[in-house]
């Protein structure tokens, strides 16, 4: 790893920030948001809700502890690029088995620090998160202007498909159990963690590609289906969607995060773009049926307009106490509910994990 050698990372609209490459050399395009979260930057570079974007961590250090192989939460980094102020060249943890820069460089994975992230923050707070290019090869601010915006925005991107298994595999980690049910997870670009969540309430997990058809699901006899998280536009995954509608009334279904949004798409909702996102392990939901307030781990730039829903069928059961935006719902006589954030955390805290006990009853239930 060169940490000596520049890099430029250039927005769409013409900002530039010049800093020191500290990952792979190259050329990357991508959605550019800001994380909020302290820690997990690994499980951030390995959630696939993040392909097509460009990280920028808010914290002022990052790398401080290293990598390790335990704290992925798929099979490889999927982010196209990361930006942070102050890059740690010299990770001190007994787990660690690699620095972050190092990590970054073996995946071909583009980074930048020793920029003004504060500022490049506020921008994004205050324009919108954009396009934006990392290079540590080409650095005239006019040819890289050039290229990101001739790259297509986030609307309108089915990215499902570049982050889902190829074949439908059993989850057997952590092993043991009394496997009570079988649930069936759509991979739109699940998190490791969700899967691990699930074994440890009892269940038998088999993940399936996320273009797989309703009836190839329900052959297999699954007592619930989970709707994963994954990148992108929700509106084109189309597959996804008709899946979900034919399954509805079949068998309890639990959406989170790009599942909750597929879920209310087959209803009949609308989704609409965020300004700026919500990424980061801190932010505030409220449960409308306790009152209670969880901080919540989030990831996720599209909304669901629950109002557009045709008949009043579903129940908001969560709001963000950042923006008001709809975070949860649960279908008023069909047994199936979703949360816009992760109750798996990985990283972040574990204020929502009751949301896999919730889908245990629905099934027993059902």
């Amino acid at each position: 790893m060169n940490t000596h050698s520049p890099a430029l990372l250039v927005l769409v609209d013409g900002s530039v920030y010049a800093g020191v490459s500290f990952g792979a050399p190259g050329e990357r395009i991508g959605e550019v948001v800001f994380n909020t979260s302290m820690t997990g930057y690994q499980e951030i570079l390995t959630d696939p809700s993040y392909k097509g974007q460009i990280v920028v961590m808010t914290d002022v250090m990052i790398g401080n502890y290293g990598v390790n192989p335990q704290d992925v939460e798929s099979r490889r980094p999927f982010v196209e690029g990361f930006a942070v102020r102050e890059a740690c060249p010299r990770p001190s943890n007994w787990r660690a088995t690699q620095s972050l820069g190092d990590y970054l460089a073996e995946h071909g994975i583009p980074a930048i620090s020793d920029i003004d992230t504060r500022a490049l923050t506020r921008r994004l707070r205050d324009k919108g998160a954009m396009n934006g290019i990392i290079s540590t090869t080409d650095l005239r601010v006019e040819s890289l202007l050039e290229k990101v915006r001739a790259a297509p925005p986030m609307v309108g991107l089915d990215l499902a498909r570049d982050v889902t298994c190829s074949h439908p595999y059993q989850w057997t980690e952590p092993p043991g159990g009394d496997e009570r049910f079988h649930v069936v997870v759509y991979d739109f670009g699940v998190k490791y963690n969700i899967l691990r969540c699930l074994r440890s309430v009892g269940c038998r997990v088999t993940v399936v590609p996320a273009t797989t058809p309703a009836p190839d699901v329900l052959s297999l006899h699954p007592d619930g289906v989970v709707l994963s998280n994954g990148p992108g536009d929700p509106e084109p995954v189309a597959y996804g969607i008709e899946a979900t509608r034919k399954l509805l009334g079949r068998v309890p279904i639990f959406g989170i995060c790009l599942g909750h949004q597929i879920l209310g798409l087959a209803l009949g909702a609308r989704t609409y773009k965020l300004r700026f996102g919500h990424h980061g392990g801190n932010h505030p939901v409220q449960n409308l049926r306790t009152g209670s307030v969880e901080i919540t781990a989030q990831n996720h730039g599209f909304g669901v307009d629950a109002d557009s829903i045709p008949g009043g069928t579903v129940d908001v059961t969560h709001i963000s106490l950042n923006d008001g935006c709809n975070e949860g719902m649960r279908h008023r006589s069909l047994p199936a509910f979703s949360v816009q954030y992760h109750p798996e955390a990985s990283p972040g805290p574990h204020d929502s994990r009751y949301l896999f006990d919730d889908f245990i009853s629905l099934m027993e239930d059902a």
